[in-house]
């Protein structure tokens, strides 16, 4: 029996990778875009929208542990959570793990990549979905933060990339919105693309939400199928406190939180924050 053909990510129009699919599980073309999960021998099951790699089961808990537990960590008490985007439920589940966490709203544009997840990569949202604490919204994350009356500690914007269904989560509308429904010491964070090959994203990013917040920034984390370097991770809070914490308390919250992680640590936690010279040009900064 043939194999299937091989699965070639289009971010990049001049480069790219490629997966040898030992199955396809799913495959459809949804209201809003194109759903593939195969398996793969080398990343396990792997899930692709409009042709782009979003997650795979080996590498997902370094993507989804810093893009949870970096905000967490830095709230002093984060009891209301919104995530945006996220159906796989990788976000979810770790925001989950924090005992302070007392609700979770999760918007969601696609319900079909929520209810795919969950039947091909279960272990990503790990029964998270089902949690008395969680609500699950459908609806364009643009559309939720400009009517939400609620304010929240922590927002995690878990967005594709900027093109398709994904692109108005970039939008200076989309950041006004967070601002609007972010508590006054809270943290809002979202994925900034592959700094190396996506500078551009990080420098609008950049412009973008520095009108809204007193202190914005990034910090990274290298996730293998997210090929071309370090993924950026935009950083934005009125409060500029959260990312001044001394390493020792850290190490002593995180011990007392006793989560179990497989990346994410103290000294990790605060490495993160510390940018190659290239981005700091790009931004005009020097710290």
């Amino acid at each position: 029996m043939n194999r299937p053909e091989m699965k070639i990510e289009r971010l990049y129009p001049s480069w790219g990778q490629a997966f040898s699919p030992e199955k396809v599980l799913f495959e459809h073309q949804t209201e809003h875009q194109h759903l593939v999960i195969f398996k793969n021998q080398q990343w396990g099951k792997v899930m692709m929208l409009d042709g782009v790699v979003q997650t795979t089961e080996k590498d997902e808990f370094i993507y989804h542990e810093m893009m949870t537990h970096v905000p967490m960590f830095s709230h002093h008490n984060p009891q209301k959570v919104l995530i945006i985007g996220g159906g796989d439920g990788g976000i979810l589940r770790e925001v989950l793990k924090h005992q302070s966490v007392k609700h979770v709203t999760q918007v969601e544009i696609d319900q079909a990549v929520i209810d795919m997840c969950i039947k091909y990569l279960p272990n990503h949202s790990a029964g998270a979905f089902t949690d008395e604490r969680v609500d699950v919204v459908i609806d364009d994350g643009v559309n939720y933060v400009s009517r939400c009356s609620q304010k929240f500690d922590v927002i995690i914007s878990d967005s594709t990339d900027p093109i398709g269904p994904g692109e108005s989560l970039f939008t200076s509308e989309f950041y006004h919105g967070v601002q609007s429904c972010l508590a006054d010491d809270g943290v809002f964070v979202a994925q900034n693309g592959v700094s190396f090959m996506q500078l551009d994203e990080v420098i609008t990013t950049h412009k973008r939400l520095s009108p809204c917040f007193k202190d914005v920034g990034f910090y990274a984390a290298a996730v293998p199928t997210y090929v071309g370097g370090i993924m950026t991770f935009a950083w934005a809070s009125q409060n500029p406190t959260l990312r001044q914490f001394d390493l020792s308390q850290l190490e002593h919250k995180i011990q007392q939180a006793a989560i179990k992680t497989q990346y994410h640590t103290a000294a990790i936690h605060q490495a993160s924050f510390a940018l190659p010279r290239y981005i700091l040009t790009a931004l005009g900064t020097s710290v």
